[in-house]
This record gives C-alpha cells, sequence and structure tokens, in this order.
C-alpha cells in the first residue's frame, strides 16, 4: 500500500482490463446455457444429441456419427457408447458439436453433490456474445484495506448452500480477517479460505447487495505476510470484489458466503450486479 494513487490506480485499471478478458473466454462461464441432471435411464436430454445416464460411479453416453457430437479431447467422433468418472466436484469438458467447425457447443460433466450433471456451453449464446464488461463502482483508495489474518490451529469444515438449491457446499475456513472500514468504529471480521500458493479468498456480503450489487461477491488478497513479532496481514482490496459465475448464469453451483461473513456496510466499490442479455 506504499504505491502512488495514481500507481494504484493504474493497477487496478489493469486488474479490471484482464478480468473482462478472462470472462469473455471461449466456453467460459458466460457460454452456460443449461445445468441438467442424468438419470439412471438412458434418456434425451435437452439442447444435445444422444442418450445420456449414469449408474452412480459412471457417466454414460450413447450416440452415433450423424448427432455429430466429438469428444473434446481428442476429436474422435462418438459412435456407440462412451463413459467417463469423475470425483465430487470434479468437472470435465467432455463432447462437443455444433456450428461451422463443431465445436460451438461444448458439454461439461460435472459431478455435484455426489451427482452427476452436465452443463452446455455455448459460443452463440447473448449472454457472451453481447458482453462488454462488467460494470464496477468507480476505484475507492479508502476501500484498499490493512487486514489482519488469525488463523486457526486448523482449518474449520463449515456447512454452506450455493446458487444451486439442490447442491450443498463446504467452506473451508483457514481463519479470519480483521479490519476496520471507513466511517465505522467497530472491527470486522471475515473467515477467509484458502487458494493457490497461500493466497487467502473471502466471500460476503454486503448492504449493497439485491441493489446495485449481485446477491454476494467474493474478493482475493495476496498470501499473508508475517512480521518480525509474528503477526500476519495481508491487504485487502475491495475495488477487486468480483463477482461469482453465478451472477451472469442460473446455472451456476457457487458458493454462499458463510453465515457470519455479513458485512453491515455499503461495499461501493468493486463489481455491480451485471446486465445481461436476453
Amino acid at each position: 500500500m506504499n504505491t502512488t494513487p495514481a500507481a494504484r490506480l493504474e493497477r487496478w485499471q489493469r486488474f479490471r482490463a484482464n478480468r473482462n478478458k478472462a470472462l469473455a473466454a471461449p466456453h467460459g462461464w458466460l457460454t452456460l446455457t443449461s445445468f441438467q441432471w442424468l438419470e439412471t435411464q438412458p434418456a434425451a436430454v435437452e439442447l444435445v444429441p444422444g442418450l445420456w445416464s449414469t449408474d452412480g460411479t459412471t457417466a454414460v453416453l450413447t450416440a452415433s456419427a450423424q448427432d455429430g457430437l466429438t469428444l473434446v479431447e481428442t476429436g474422435q467422433p462418438v459412435d456407440g457408447t462412451v463413459t467417463a468418472a469423475l470425483l465430487d466436484e470434479e468437472s470435465l469438458m467432455w463432447v462437443q458439436f455444433g456450428g461451422a467447425d463443431g465445436k460451438q457447443v461444448m458439454v461439461e460433466l460435472a459431478m455435484r453433490a455426489g451427482r452427476y450433471a452436465i452443463r452446455t456451453r455455448d459460443a452463440a449464446s447473448p449472454v457472451f456474445t453481447e458482453f462488454d464488461g462488467v460494470p464496477t463502482f468507480g476505484y475507492r483508495p479508502d476501500l484498499e484495506v490493512e487486514a489482519g489474518f488469525r488463523p486457526y490451529p486448523e482449518p474449520v469444515d463449515v456447512p454452506i448452500g450455493t446458487a444451486n438449491p439442490l447442491v450443498d457446499g463446504v467452506h473451508r475456513s483457514v481463519g479470519e480477517l480483521v479490519f476496520r472500514l471507513p466511517g465505522k468504529d467497530h472491527e470486522f471480521h471475515l473467515q477467509a479460505e484458502e487458494e493457490k500458493l497461500g493466497a487467502l479468498t473471502v466471500t460476503f456480503h454486503d448492504e449493497t447487495n439485491g441493489d446495485s450489487t449481485d446477491e454476494w461477491r467474493k474478493v482475493s488478497t495476496a498470501r499473508p505476510r508475517v512480521d518480525s513479532a509474528g503477526n500476519a496481514s495481508v491487504v485487502l482490496d475491495f475495488n477487486r470484489a468480483i463477482n461469482y459465475p453465478s451472477a451472469f448464469t442460473p446455472y451456476g453451483t457457487c458458493p454462499m458466503p458463510v453465515k457470519n461473513n455479513s458485512l453491515d456496510y455499503r461495499i461501493e466499490a468493486g463489481e455491480k450486479a451485471p446486465t445481461l442479455a436476453n
């Protein structure tokens, strides 16, 4: 936080450009057009050729060459029966079809809450083709704050809901971020999860939700720094608060915040609720 205001603003603008570029990736979250559970008996599903089923441990697809399905990994046509097996929370970009190159629609196989499902990702989705960036609040340097990190002796698994009412989730809390916000005289505490290389992520509610922002958002930090006295801290920059994929599509299974991660404050920084094409 020792950089100049102009440098911090430029850094945030660079972050925003990279974020919008990532969202606009081919067959990314903006292309989701369905979420469907697989049944035990082979059956047709919406938007995809073939017959789909599961025995609980394996997903099964039967199709003919005329259906135009090919395996994403190899490009080999599906002509007969193919199978795949996943662990819970895993996903596989399995088959594709449609369009001039046969790759317009990608079908993702997913295991969620111990059940197999498929999600279609269509490059012709208007949410994707008409995307021109996520609306944001203006840059707020006062909402880039220093937060102490208080790690738990061991991670704590907290049951949570998700954007899909049929899918439960687990928040693995590794500790709390403790900080103050402008105009408030009390401390805030947010439970954090650990990501790659020790980075932290917090999923939170605030008083803008359902108004100018989606129902919840998340913000990530770098790995905590530890000073000579053994105290850990991070920079918590709410200007980098972003939406989960469920803000852009009804077909996400994104995690909700843990019960205590609600701020009695309007975090008017970061991403707003997106304006979606019909």
